[in-house]
Formats: structure tokens, C-alpha cells, sequence
């Protein structure tokens, strides 16, 4: 009775508890699982019937989570309200299959822009597309465009890369060694946005790493960068961040690139100030891995911390930045304190995931 009251005259005092976020994650052969965040404990297991998830991405609204499978070449569609599956359906058939990884739903979520290749069944042989783009309809269900790529555009891994929309759904952009700048009506790279070799910046070879797994600003795509100067080729890292409206690249150096390593994800604070990566060192033979916590307003390093490495894993933040995850190839994730880069505790999931990210939804 005594905590009723104390509900009761919270909210007659206008305070709302505040809801606790859901993480979603890809887990094998073909579940999409539902945790409590606060508690890390899975409350459900959906299934998606178009097999196993490759990757996720939610809607700028924050609505829904497209989900595409590699076992049927499938989309599964996910209510972020409801947390039930909203629309599934696969490409294939038994004469053609199709191959993609990722993409980007259209501001309405009827239609849904990737990189595909097509394979078709004939009587003696199997015959290979070249990459297209592709475009899905959500609700017919099927391909109902393609266009080829260009051959200077043809890169290994069909669907590689990623992927970004402009707010009036006219432009799509594909961030890879460069920016694809296409044009969805026509379904043509109207421009491409080289930053391996930025003017006047006295560094080159500028490469994007994996955009912010949380979209905090869907106008803007921000990433870790590596680079060397064309002199003696020192390797740099820092922080970039694409304009989608200016079409505008800025990034900041931070330090010296790990040797014989590499560096993984980006987790930032919802104010931007603070940048969470992972960094990787000597891969073969004596590998150790650390957290850096970053303070993106002045571009240094705050802290380091070593963690346990695994063989492959992936990198998150939970959604209020207090926590950061280790999980991927495993049962469970391992979830560090944001400031003091200490471990906090290790949460069963039950099942092995994927790499297909994690989202996390209010």
C-alpha cells in the first residue's frame, strides 16, 4: 500500500516513471531476441520466418526495424511499439535468388534502396548478375527495380557499405571508400564524394570506418576515420562526420593510429560530446584490446581501459551512455561502466548472435 501511494502521488505530481529501453538483437538460425535493458533480461524471442538476420536498421522515426536475412534473402519488418513482427516475406524462389546485405527504407517505409545481385536457375547452369541497385517494395513484396552499377563502383560484397537517406527520400547515399551520391528516381550516381585525398589537409588515404550503430542525427553520418600523410606516412585516427544536406566531410585527428591493429565501432553521448571506440592491438599472436573514451570537443583521448578479447566481436552503447557492450559470436555480453571503463556484469542471452548489430528503442 505504501508504494502505491508513492505512485499515485507521483503521478498526481505530474512525474512519469521513466520506461526502460529494449535492446534488439540478431541471434541464431533465426530469432530476433527482446531484452529489458535495465534488467538484461530477454523477455522474447521472435521469430523471423525468412531465416537468419545479417543486419538491422531502424527508421528515422524510430517506428520500425528492417531486418534483412541471408537464408531466403528475406525483410522483416519490426514495430518498435509493439514488438512483433509487422511484415515478412522472402525474395526467393526456387529458379532465382538474391544476395544483398543492408540498406535504407524511403522516409513513407514503402520502399526499401540496397545493393543486390540476382541469380537465376536455368536448365544447365546458374547465371550471376552484375551488382545493381535495388529497389524492394514493402508491400508488393518484390524487386520491382534494379539498375547496374557502374564498373568503377563495383566493389567484393554485393551490398557492402553504408547506407544513408536524404529526408525527402530523392537521394541515397552510399558510404564506402567514398560517398555514393544516387539519385533514387533514375536509380544513377549522380556524384561521387572522393575523401581518400582531401584538399589542404596535409593527410591522405582517409578512410570511413562504421557509421554510430544509434543514429543520434539522421541528417548527419559520423564515424571514425584513419589516415596518413603522403610524406612519411604516418597513420592517424580522428573523428569525421558527413553533412547528407551540404554534402560537406569535416573530421578532426585525435592521435596516432594503433600499430598492427585496427579500431572498431563508434558510440557517442546523446550531446555529442563524448565518443566511446574499441581499439585492437597486434592482431596475431599477442592481441589486446582496449576501450577509449574520447571528449570530442576537444578531440583527446579521456581514458583508456583493457577488456578481454575475443576471437570476433561488436561494439554498443546502451541507450542512456552509461553502459558500453561487448557481445557478438557468443551467448552473452559483457557490459563495461562508460566513465571508468570498469566491468560491470555478464548477461546470459541464451542464444548466439549475429552480426547484425544491436538496436536500442525507448
Amino acid at each position: 500500500m505504501k508504494k502505491l501511494g508513492l505512485a499515485l502521488l507521483a503521478l498526481s505530481a505530474g512525474i512519469v516513471p521513466a520506461q526502460a529501453s529494449t535492446l534488439f538483437m540478431g541471434s541464431y538460425p533465426d530469432k530476433m531476441l527482446v531484452l529489458d535493458e535495465e534488467t538484461g533480461a530477454v523477455k522474447d524471442r521472435l521469430t523471423l520466418a525468412s531465416g537468419l538476420p545479417t543486419s538491422m536498421r531502424i527508421s528515422n522515426d524510430a517506428k520500425k526495424i528492417y531486418v534483412t536475412t541471408i537464408t531466403t534473402s528475406g525483410i522483416e519488418v519490426i514495430d518498435t511499439a509493439t514488438k512483433k513482427v509487422v511484415n515478412s516475406f522472402s525474395l526467393n524462389t526456387p529458379t532465382t535468388r538474391y544476395r544483398f546485405n543492408g540498406g535504407v527504407p524511403d522516409p513513407s517505409g514503402r520502399f526499401f534502396y540496397t545493393m543486390m545481385q540476382k541469380f537465376e536457375k536455368l536448365p544447365d547452369r546458374w547465371t550471376v548478375s552484375p551488382q545493381m541497385f535495388g529497389v524492394i517494395d514493402l508491400t508488393k513484396k518484390a524487386v520491382v527495380r534494379t539498375a547496374d552499377l557502374p564498373d568503377e563502383d563495383v566493389r567484393g560484397g554485393a551490398g557492402r557499405g553504408n547506407y544513408m537517406m536524404s529526408p525527402d527520400g530523392k537521394t541515397m547515399f552510399l558510404i564506402r571508400d567514398k560517398v555514393l551520391i544516387v539519385d533514387t528516381a533514375a536509380l544513377k550516381v549522380t556524384d561521387r564524394l572522393e575523401f581518400s585525398k582531401p584538399e589542404a589537409t596535409g593527410i591522405e588515404g582517409v578512410s570511413f570506418g562504421g557509421g554510430v550503430e544509434t543514429l543520434r542525427n539522421p541528417s548527419e553520418y559520423v564515424s571514425m576515420f584513419t589516415a596518413q600523410d603522403p610524406f612519411i606516412r604516418n597513420k592517424v585516427y580522428g573523428v569525421g562526420r558527413f553533412n547528407l544536406a551540404t554534402k560537406a566531410f569535416d573530421f578532426h585527428p585525435i592521435g596516432p593510429a594503433p600499430v598492427g591493429g585496427g579500431m572498431a565501432g563508434l558510440q557517442v553521448s546523446k550531446d555529442m560530446k563524448e565518443g566511446w571506440t574499441v581499439v585492437t592491438q597486434e592482431k596475431v599472436g599477442n592481441k589486446r584490446c582496449e576501450f577509449w573514451h574520447l571528449d570530442l570537443t576537444t578531440n583527446l583521448v579521456k581514458n583508456k581501459a583493457e577488456f578481454p578479447c575475443r576471437t570476433r566481436f561488436q561494439f554498443g552503447m546502451s541507450g542512456d551512455g552509461k553502459m558500453l557492450y561487448i557481445y557478438g559470436a557468443s551467448y552473452d555480453i559483457e557490459m563495461y561502466d562508460a566513465q571508468t571503463l570498469q566491468h560491470i556484469k555478464t548477461v546470459d542471452l541464451g542464444n548466439d548472435t549475429t552480426g547484425a548489430g544491436m538496436i536500442i528503442t525507448q
